[in-house]
This record gives C-alpha cells, sequence and structure tokens, in this order.
C-alpha cells in the first residue's frame, strides 16, 4: 500500500487495494492473521505458543485447516515485513465487520496476549492501539476482555 493508493472496496468477503498500476486482494482471514500477528511481536519476541495460538485462532474461527492457517499466518509475515503499515487495510476491514466480530477478533486478540502466560505491556498497548485503529469502542473492548477471562 504505497502513496498512490486511490481506491478499496470489498467484492465479497475479499478486500480489494487498487493503486495507480497494481490491484491486490485479502482475505479477511488474512488480515486478522496480520493483526494477530502484530501484536504478538510487539514486545519483540513471538515466542513457539504465541505462534501456536494464532494458528489455532485463525484455524478454529475461520473454519480451516491447519495447512490454511499456516499458510495464511506465513502470508501475514512476509506482507508486515514487507509494508509494516497496514493501518489503512485494517481500518478498511474493520468498515466491513460487525460489532460481534470486532469483539471475536479482540478476543483472539487477548488469546494470543496471554499465549505465554507472560502479559507484556507492549502487547497490551499494541493491542489497545489496534482495538482504536479497526473502531472497538473501549466498552466492546472490555467486554472482549470479560469473555475472554470467562473462557480461560
Amino acid at each position: 500500500m504505497t502513496e498512490d493508493q486511490t481506491n478499496t472496496r470489498f467484492e465479497g468477503t475479499k478486500l480489494v487495494v487498487e493503486t495507480g498500476t497494481e490491484t491486490e486482494e485479502f482475505e479477511v482471514e488474512f488480515l486478522v492473521a496480520v493483526l494477530l500477528f502484530s501484536i504478538a511481536s510487539s514486545d519483540g519476541e513471538i515466542s513457539p505458543i504465541e505462534i501456536e495460538k494464532m494458528l489455532q485462532l485463525v484455524a478454529d474461527h475461520f473454519e480451516l485447516r491447519s495447512s490454511e492457517s499456516i499458510e495464511i499466518l506465513n502470508s501475514a509475515v512476509e506482507s508486515l515485513a514487507a509494508n509494516p503499515d497496514l493501518t489503512v487495510i485494517l481500518k478498511d476491514l474493520a468498515s466491513n465487520l460487525t460489532s460481534s466480530q470486532k469483539e471475536d477478533v479482540a478476543v483472539m486478540m487477548f488469546k494470543v496476549i496471554a499465549a505465554d502466560s507472560r502479559e507484556d505491556a507492549k502487547e497490551t498497548d499494541a493491542l489497545a492501539a489496534a482495538a482504536e485503529k479497526i473502531g472497538i469502542s473501549p466498552d466492546l473492548l472490555e467486554a472482549a476482555r470479560q469473555r475472554f477471562s470467562a473462557e480461560r
């Protein structure tokens, strides 16, 4: 996503980003994986258990085979390496999510943070910033935190 970005739109479940010369398509699953990965890596490291949790969450939530979940997470990692600022895409993702779906995403973010049994302040701050970027209100974030705690 370069500065000459001209158009974003949804076609079914795909977010289509058109620039002057290129068109890229992003599945919602991919965008959620990007979000989870960016939060998990915000403390400077990703533990094997965090990776396992992200794979499980993406596979379970989107009803994917583990190989598909691995492919999506690998693609997310590569995209973040190439373009660490996916804010515009994440905001566009949010515009297509219901409150219930946003709460589901927030619960997944809490699960990734808790996966290694260490709640790092950087990860918590990254979660709050990501939630704000995708339009998760403080009330909805608190509801997700309570749901996460109840599901533990």
